[in-house]
């Protein structure tokens, strides 16, 4: 008896090895979490505890079970590398299977997926809006980035701020002509683009009409082409400097020249005003765009993954899945850094980082194994030590059995 006892205790010592070996293995492997071996005593004892022998008779391996306590975020610099701060996994797709892990090590394949190093594909909420603030909970997918070309928009409205200096020439009425700057005052120019996203100039020239009154006329000349007539308006301002025309003005459309449709802006110089200090564009905007292509990331700590493209737009792509279980510990470890569900580990929780009892995302760093290379030495003796007085054990058992050997002989 005393053999199969010692062999059940050298058993648990080479497991409680095994184990250790495993987590010093993982002590650099991201996302890893340290298993510990868990053991029960045995005891021999009939059906129903009937004629119980009341003696142990060794040791088993009841469990090796994973520790989900957090491990280190290291900071990496790659805006795919996402790291989770407090509870939750990110949920993968293997082909339509789910699996989970706390590996945040992820890239874009050819077809513009996130994904880890086995191919399996990130999942997140759908965006139903660009700006981010509202996601389709209820229907978690890939995220995919967009990897195409985004469609330009006209612009269809510019705003301008600006003064225009009360001290100024008074040039009368009369044509502005963009050749002789003695037909104006000041001049400025805001870049607009067309329904196919070329870029065309627009030069505004103000001319001080009259002092008394404050009129201003306003001329616009697109591309430095004058052929094409534009309507003169004008600004009039208050005698405190204060703008008192009606916004927006409209100049008339240009055609390009270049197939795209005809451009047609409102100015608006709401704000503008009429001090008697110099010339100043205070602020200058419009509403229109180029195509662009991706060309950075962001992931903010609620999991939502904002794209910037070329052409200074940005969009939001979807916000990314966690999910949780009642216990985690019951979770199945399948390897490369994943856990499967089980009935143990209950049932699926789906959320959002930041929500509930969800982790926030730090984007651009990873978290690092939980394994404590200290403790894993001293277990690694622990474990030594077990086993050898569990050898010892086995020695003494056959010494002794071997001295009743003798007295028979």
């Amino acid at each position: 008896m005393s053999f199969n006892i010692a062999l059940s205790g050298l058993n648990a010592a080479q497991t409680s090895l095994d184990v250790a070996a495993n987590n010093i293995a993982n002590a650099n492997t991201t996302g890893y979490k340290q298993s510990r071996a868990e053991f029960t005593d045995v005891y021999a004892t009939a059906f129903g505890n009937i004629d119980s022998l009341g003696d142990s008779v060794g040791v088993k391996v009841a469990a090796v079970s994973p520790l989900f306590s957090q491990g280190n975020i290291n900071a990496t610099g790659n805006a795919l590398d996402l790291a989770i701060n407090g509870d939750g996994f990110f949920v993968m797709s293997d082909q339509g299977s789910s699996v989970y892990t706390r590996n945040g090590s992820f890239s874009v394949d050819r077809a513009g997926y996130v994904v880890n190093a086995l191919g399996q594909r990130l999942q997140a909420y759908p965006a139903l809006d660009a700006q981010g603030t509202s996601f389709n909970t209820a229907a978690m997918g890939d995220l995919q980035l967009n990897v195409s070309s985004t469609a330009p928009n006209a612009s269809t409205t510019a705003g301008i701020s600006m003064n225009l200096d009360a001290g100024s020439p008074q040039l009368g009425a009369g044509a502005i002509d963009p050749a002789d700057p003695a037909t104006f005052n000041y001049s400025t120019s805001v870049t607009m683009y067309d329904s196919l996203g070329q870029s065309h100039t627009g030069s505004l020239y103000f001319r001080n009409v009259d002092a008394a009154t404050r009129s201003w006329d306003v001329s616009l000349v697109m591309d430095g082409d004058s052929s094409q007539t534009t309507t003169v308006q004008n600004l009039t301002f208050d005698n405190l400097g204060q703008l008192t025309a009606a916004q927006p003005l409209n100049f008339g459309s240009y055609d390009p020249g270049n197939g795209a449709a005809a451009l047609n802006v409102d100015f608006d110089f709401t704000g503008s005003s009429q001090f008697g200090s110099s010339f100043a564009v205070n602020a200058l905007n419009q509403d229109g765009y180029s195509t662009g292509r991706l060309s950075g990331l962001n992931v903010d700590a609620n999991g939502v993954v904002q794209a910037r493209f070329s052409n200074g737009q940005s969009a939001a792509l979807g916000k990314v899945a966690l999910a949780n279980f009642v216990n985690p510990q019951g979770l199945l470890a399948l390897g490369d850094s994943n856990f499967g569900a089980s009935y143990q580990a209950g049932d699926r929780r789906l959320g959002e980082p930041g929500a509930g009892s969800f982790g926030v995302l730090q984007s651009s760093a990873l978290e690092a194994s939980n394994v404590e290379i200290t403790q894993e030495l001293v277990n690694l003796i622990s474990a030594q030590r077990s086993f050898q007085a569990n050898a010892q054990v086995i020695t003494t058992s056959d010494n002794i059995t071997q001295t009743a050997m003798n007295m028979i002989r």
